[in-house]
């Protein structure tokens, strides 16, 4: 497996890397990230009905779409990312949630999931998670709340009242709703000499010395233009990010 620890923090940036190495690789790929402050819906969402416009507008929150489904997470600084990507004709995502939790447990942290594949500790959420399978590629990817700005993130993502998931201005089209979750940050759980950064390097770590075989990636050149053309023909893209429906269908 290649490690990434992909040090860029532009959210587009991130979530078009993804898609590359989903789909124009070949290998298995593990990669660590963080993002700017941002509201990452999933595939089939409407941003509209997960997000305070307001809010985010006011604070400079990037709105993304993600290529997965699953709901709707706050992304900052102080939150950390984890993709893997693999080839697998069989896949089992509860095998990467596992590792997850595997890898809080060498923490010291007693951590449990629920069914929607979420991650608690003392039953509050530290992670959401979503997936998705291109071909014989599989990906899973979760977020990991470490000091995140939680005002922020119950702020900007709106809690709303059971409906029938429909999106605002489009007749047909149904959107799927985020559950909503008490959320708590890692930072209380571990020492306080562990800071964000340190935390980062023990998780890079840990999954790069999980098989004799991982080693070190780094974008190359290559990658990097192919990146920047998915990010900007598709998730820096208003269209992608704003009027994408779970009826319209995804060219890419």
């Amino acid at each position: 497996m290649f490690c990434i620890d992909n040090r860029c923090t532009d959210v587009y940036f991130n979530l078009a890397a993804e898609e590359y190495l989903l789909k124009r690789k070949e290998e298995d790929y593990f990669m660590i990230w963080q993002s700017e402050p941002s509201v990452v819906i999933g595939k089939n969402q409407a941003l509209q009905m997960e997000v305070d416009e307001d809010f985010r507008q006011m604070n400079g929150i990037r709105p993304a779409r993600r290529f997965s489904g699953g709901g709707a997470v706050y992304h900052d600084l102080g939150n950390v990312n984890l993709t893997f990507i693999e080839t697998d004709s069989r896949p089992d995502f509860k095998y990467y949630l596992q590792r997850v939790i595997d890898f809080l447990d060498y923490l010291g942290i007693r951590a449990d999931a629920d069914e929607r594949m979420g991650i608690y500790v003392d039953n509050k959420k530290v992670s959401g998670s979503a997936q998705c399978i291109h071909k014989d590629r599989v990906m899973y990817h979760c977020t990991l709340l470490f000091s995140t700005d939680l005002v922020a993130l119950n702020a900007v993502l709106r809690s709303r009242p059971k409906g029938d998931g429909r999106i605002p201005g489009l007749r047909e089209a149904r959107a799927i709703s985020s559950v909503h979750s008490e959320v708590v940050n890692l930072s209380h759980f571990v020492d306080s000499t562990v800071s964000l950064k340190r935390f980062i390097c023990l998780l890079f770590r840990y999954f790069l010395a999980e098989e004799e075989s991982n080693s070190i990636y780094r974008f190359t050149a290559e990658d990097r233009h192919a990146i920047e053309a998915i990010r900007t023909d598709k998730y820096a893209d208003e269209g992608w990010i704003f009027h994408r429906s779970a009826l319209k269908k995804d060219l890419t």
